[in-house]
């Protein structure tokens, strides 16, 4: 029987293979010996070896991490001991990585912003271990204190506080996943109890944070007014957002087939935050309606298992899970198709990002978990009553006619 859990993995799955398909073709190149023919490699590799890349080594990893994540039991995380209790290590490693960036000469810069950190021959973004470790954080405070999270300084304050705070140490370097952060918590927050009011002014306040994370870089004041019109500066701040757009203008509706884009060798960050034009450009509408769709559906079945929980740290799990992904994934195509100013940040679990493929796929699997203990609890509810009804007929004997 096919279960939400399944259907989850499945698309998450599926989105994977796609990122893969999609990195490899976005990021292959032209080139070879002067006066001969041109040979399509990716990255100097020749054409097999394309598939024996960094990228599909991740996918292989996230894929891993995606079962891994359904067999975890988030009742027991919850319940565990303070000393005992993952979260209690996870959750301050993640953060004191973060905060290492800003050490000078710490970090590894790429394109101007320091987001990477490099141990030994692994490479990651600490920005991706707290946004989903955030998630259980913030989950296991409201269904801790779920009794006084209408209250502003027993509850709702100390949350904020952290939140705050890992926003301060993210925004100077990327803007983007700051705010999807504070957007995803907020939303966490309001469904662990916290009443709506207490909202405003923390909008007040990070909507002055991010006016001024705006207005102290250059080159987000250049997006953000260029937006209107792209072609005031098709060379400068307008090139991303025009490159976008010709790309969905030649693959038109059928697209130009699976390698044969031209605006990936154009679109700058085409394996990352650019790769959805490319793919739309190669695969067409139904290679986009196909990705949107497996968006929808893990959303739409990841509610439902959602709902079904009875327990409160699971549900908000799952939540603030869904949010953050369908966000960041709404936000990554509206930055692509120009409906929104241009703002890096990843389509999950396609855009290249050994990191961000990991720990998406590993968030995914954590609701596919959470439907796993639902349909645990359903068997042994079934077995319950089954029991109860065997107890009811042993001491109840059926009425006998006897004449």
């Amino acid at each position: 029987m096919v279960r939400s859990a399944h259907i989850l993995i499945l698309c998450a799955a599926g989105l994977l293979a796609l990122g893969v398909l999609m990195v490899h073709s976005a990021g292959s190149t032209v080139g070879g010996p002067e006066g001969t023919t041109l040979d399509t490699t990716y990255n100097g590799a020749g054409p097999w070896s394309q598939f024996l890349s960094k990228n599909t080594l991740y996918a292989g990893i996230a894929l891993v991490a995606l079962l891994i994540g359904s067999r975890v039991n988030l009742r027991e995380l919850f319940t565990a001991k303070a000393l005992s209790n993952p979260l209690l290590y996870i959750v301050p490693l993640a953060i004191g990585l973060q905060a290492v960036l800003l050490i000078p000469g710490v970090g590894e810069t790429v394109n101007g912003a320091t987001r990477w950190l490099k141990l030994g021959p692994i490479t990651f973004q600490p920005s991706e271990l707290v946004k989903w470790t955030m998630i259980l954080a913030i989950a296991w405070w409201c269904a801790r204190r779920r009794g006084v999270m209408h209250k502003f300084f027993a509850g709702v304050l100390p949350p904020a506080i952290l939140i705050g705070g890992v926003c301060c140490l993210i925004v100077d370097q990327d803007l983007g996943t700051g705010v999807l952060i504070a957007g995803a918590t907020g939303v966490m927050l309001l469904a662990g109890g916290m009443r709506f009011w207490v909202l405003v002014p923390g909008l007040v306040v990070g909507g002055a944070g991010v006016y001024y994370a705006i207005t102290q870089e250059r080159y987000r004041m250049e997006r953000l007014m260029i937006y209107r019109d792209p072609w005031v500066d098709p060379m400068g701040a307008g090139y991303h957002p025009i490159q976008s757009q010709l790309a969905f203008a030649q693959g038109g509706v059928p697209g130009s087939g699976l390698g044969h884009s031209i605006q990936k060798y154009y679109i700058p960050e085409d394996t990352t935050d650019f790769i959805f034009p490319v793919l739309t450009e190669e695969l067409g509408i139904a290679g986009a309606a196909l990705v949107i769709a497996l968006f929808i559906t893990i959303l739409w079945v990841g509610l439902g298992v959602v709902k079904e929980s009875k327990d409160s740290f699971s549900r908000l799990v799952g939540l603030g899970v869904l949010v953050m992904l369908g966000t960041q994934a709404a936000i990554n195509i509206a930055v692509v198709t120009v409906v929104v100013p241009t703002k890096g940040i990843a389509l999950p679990l396609v855009s290249a990002g050994g990191t961000g493929w990991i720990m998406c796929a590993f968030a995914v699997g954590l609701v596919a978990a959470i439907d796993n203990a639902n349909a645990l609890q359903r068997e042994q509810l079934t077995a319950g009553d089954a029991e109860n009804a065997a107890t009811d007929q042993d001491n109840n004997p059926p009425l006998r006619l006897t004449g």
